[in-house]
């Protein structure tokens, strides 16, 4: 497994029946997978378990809008 990048850019697309995600990350790379709907959906559910979590540097206030 390779080092972990940071990222600076998320795209996403539908491509017929599945989403393409475009990741670009600082360095200038772009990788992009196919997903199907219940994959994106899933992912959206852990992230949104992620944010909505208590953080380590947690001040009890939800998350800042982005």
């Amino acid at each position: 497994m390779t080092v972990a990048q940071k990222l600076t850019r998320i795209l996403a697309t539908r491509t017929g029946a599945e989403i393409e995600l475009a990741f670009v990350t600082e360095d200038g790379r772009t990788t992009k997978v196919l997903a199907s709907e219940d994959q994106v959906d899933r992912l959206v559910d852990e992230l949104e378990d992620i944010l909505n979590s208590p953080g380590e540097d947690d001040s009890g206030e939800p998350p800042a809008a982005a």
